[in-house]
């Protein structure tokens, strides 16, 4: 119970959190050890962010909408890898300015998140896909 991949579906753009599918695998075999999330795709991230107010999620897409817009937008004219659609450059600019893995603490299979923490898979592409997030628990050795 050491590795396991978590997959994870998107409708488009957005935060998808998957807290619960980590601690029901954490919970299957109770260790201390630090957890290491790793997303397999260049065109989304993993975040640590809160999970108590969807707005958060929204304002959070949003702002990377406006921060980084699709190829086809008038101040994107510059990017040449337009080939796989207007959205595709800027989902990979996007997973380059965000993390695409987490370190987490794990004590006695619980993971050491704050009380309105949660983990997210940040898609930035406008299609639906399916994402592959590899983990591993590194248990100190006794």
């Amino acid at each position: 119970m050491v590795q396991t991949e978590f997959r994870i579906e998107t409708q488009g753009p957005g935060l998808v959190e998957f807290t619960d599918q980590v601690r029901d695998w954490l919970a299957q075999d109770p260790h201390d050890g630090l957890l290491t999330l790793f997303v397999r795709h260049t065109s989304c991230s993993l975040l640590i962010q809160e999970n108590a107010d969807p707005q958060v999620q929204t304002d959070l897409a949003a702002f990377f909408e406006r921060l980084v817009p699709p190829s086809d937008h008038p101040s994107m004219t510059y990017l040449r890898h337009t080939y796989e659609g207007p959205d595709d450059m800027p989902a990979h600019i996007k997973a380059s300015m965000m993390p695409v893995s987490l370190s987490i603490p794990v004590c006695a299979g619980g993971l050491a998140l704050g009380t309105w923490q949660g983990i997210y898979l940040f898609e930035h592409r406008r299609a639906p896909h399916l994402r592959r997030v590899a983990a591993h628990l590194g248990c100190p050795l006794i």
